[in-house]
């Protein structure tokens, strides 16, 4: 089992920026990928990006010039650093971890851009 806590969302003007971090309850070396998915009211869950236990990053081209996927695999913490914020973004951000074949889901952390 992998639990997972997200922080790091908010409220934010557009143009903004906002970090969210993803804390993981196991040990890095057991976990393939850590990243990020995002859901609005009426749409499918979308990938944002994802990052392998090896440093390998998958960006959704939407987000690509704006958003950066990092990881610290001492703290067992995967990071979302989210810059030029637009109200489009205005999502429910989830995190994700693949372990042992299990892919696990964090509870949700709400960003919200105000235009």
């Amino acid at each position: 089992q992998v639990q997972l806590v997200e922080s790091g969302g908010g409220l934010v003007q557009a143009g903004g920026s906002l970090r969210l971090s993803c804390a993981a309850s196991r040990f890095s070396s057991s976990i393939v990928v850590m990243g990020w998915y995002r859901q609005t009211p009426g749409k499918q869950r979308e990938l944002v990006a994802t990052i392998t236990s090896g440093g390998r990053t998958n960006v959704a081209d939407s987000v690509k010039d704006r958003f950066t996927i990092s990881r610290d695999y001492v703290k067992n913490t995967v990071y979302l650093q989210m810059n030029s914020l637009k109200p489009e973004d205005t999502a429910v951000f989830y995190c994700i971890a693949d372990a042992g074949g299990t892919r696990y889901w964090g509870k949700g952390t709400l960003v919200t851009v105000s235009s």
